[in-house]
């Protein structure tokens, strides 16, 4: 049976669903969250194998997970971070009454470059992880948090965050990791985009070296109600890095929503 999400609640104001990314857990939001809650309602989610949710089974199949989450939240606005924001977009094709608006941060309909899509990394990248695992869970982990911080004009103090944010937590089981690898492998949106009705703002860090920028500005263009914002020095999480900004603009464009 797929495992369940566990979801933390806090703040106030109209609810924003928010879905972390690969190998980490819900406190990897850290000073966003906080910031975010101060005009929204944020459900905090632990993906399955991850965080409080360890003990629950990840599932590779993304409707079952965006399924998972919305039978748990309200009708919401989504923020979703890398693995996490393919989840939303699942969510989005799925379930799309149920949400009111989303933003994707450095998610890559493809992460992997396919024939139709150069925008991307080779599938070594994730085969190689998957190898890795197998020799040295937390060195793996830790090799990834360097290429999400890596080229960041703050890398050194986003690492550092990201790898407390981590042992914050327990940390997330390995077979999830497996789990979660193949998701990034293997799932290619990019023939669907057209099909979201929903306003879509896709925020990328100019200096990623996981999900290039260009690949959000295309996604972006071809979504049908699709925005685009970069910040320039960040890397794979400028929600970090780029906190304040990152909260402003998130803000904005939700505002119609904070105003209700």
């Amino acid at each position: 049976m797929p495992g369940q999400p566990l979801i933390e609640v806090t703040g106030s104001g109209p609810d924003l669903v928010l879905v972390h990314g690969w190998g980490m857990h819900r406190g990897v939001w850290g000073r966003a969250a906080r910031d975010l809650a101060r005009h929204h309602r944020l459900h905090l989610v632990d993906l399955p194998g991850h965080g409080t949710a360890r003990g629950e089974v990840l599932d590779d199949d993304l409707s079952a997970l965006a399924s998972g989450i919305m039978e748990r939240v309200p009708e919401a606005s989504w923020l979703g971070w890398s693995m996490g924001g393919l989840i939303a977009l699942q969510a989005l094709l799925d379930k799309g009454a149920q949400i009111r608006r989303a933003v994707l941060v450095a998610c890559n309909p493809s992460f992997v470059v396919r024939p139709n899509w150069p925008e991307g990394v080779s599938e070594d990248l994730f085969i190689d992880f998957a190898n890795q695992l197998k020799q040295d869970f937390e060195g793996t982990l830790n090799r990834f948090l360097v290429l999400e911080t890596l080229g960041s004009d703050t890398a050194r103090e986003s690492l550092r965050t990201l790898r407390e944010d981590l042992h914050s937590g327990p940390m997330p089981d390995v077979h999830a990791l497996r789990a979660g690898l193949s998701i990034l492998r293997d799932t290619d949106y990019t023939h669907r985009l057209g099909e979201l009705a929903h306003e879509v703002l896709w925020l990328a860090g100019g200096r990623d070296r996981l999900v290039p920028s260009a690949a959000m500005e295309q996604a972006a263009a071809r979504t049908r109600r699709g925005s685009f914002k970069c910040f320039n020095g960040a890397g794979h999480a400028p929600f970090i890095g780029h906190s304040t900004s990152f909260v402003d603009v998130v803000n904005a464009f939700l505002g119609e929503d904070i105003c209700h």
